[in-house]
């Protein structure tokens, strides 16, 4: 073997492992980037479906900390929001399913919005309302009247526990 083969690939090795800094560098800075944009460029959510067993659970919200997803508790409909979203989550037609059921028979469906306390807390009121406006909106596709929705800013709009826990809408079936 010549001392050129030799160079040629302590080259190719050099300029690899180069390339490999490089792009591990590149990753690093994207992800600080997406972060500090407070997720705008994060994946689409997703979610599993709920069904109409007695208090189903569709999706842990703990388990994907940033993700929109929807779980039924005790008969009241929940949708958690990613970080500065106000996507609902796949599913949520499943979801509201006993709520749809419950209008027809006469009751009315309450939406109430939270926030997490993260970050300004004027943007963060005006975002649970779009959440809040978003799920009304998936009631009134499945053909729930506008006058059987009724939105309800809660005493306390920001919830304890996780940011995750925080950012949600909940429906419920009131009189």
């Amino acid at each position: 073997m010549s001392s050129s083969d030799d160079d040629s690939q302590q080259r190719f090795a050099l300029g690899f492992l180069f390339a490999l800094i490089a792009l591990v560098i590149s990753v690093v800075v994207g992800t600080v980037v997406v972060k500090q944009m407070g997720g705008k460029g994060a994946a689409p959510a997703t979610t599993a479906v709920a069904s109409s067993a007695p208090a189903p659970v569709v999706a842990d919200p703990a388990a994907a900390t940033d993700a929109a997803s929807v779980r039924v508790e005790n008969g009241v409909v929940k949708f958690y929001f990613a970080t500065a979203k106000a996507d609902v989550a796949a599913g949520a037609n499943e979801a509201l399913a006993d709520v749809v059921k419950g209008v027809a028979e006469g009751k009315k469906a309450v939406v109430s919005g939270f926030h997490d306390a993260t970050g300004d807390a004027a943007m963060n009121e005006e975002l649970a309302k779009q959440r809040a406006f978003a799920v009304r909106d998936a009631l009134k596709a499945l053909g729930v009247a506008e006058d059987k929705i009724e939105l309800k800013k809660p005493e306390v709009t920001t919830a304890s526990g996780s940011n995750t826990e925080a950012r949600r809408v909940e429906v419920a079936l009131g009189a």
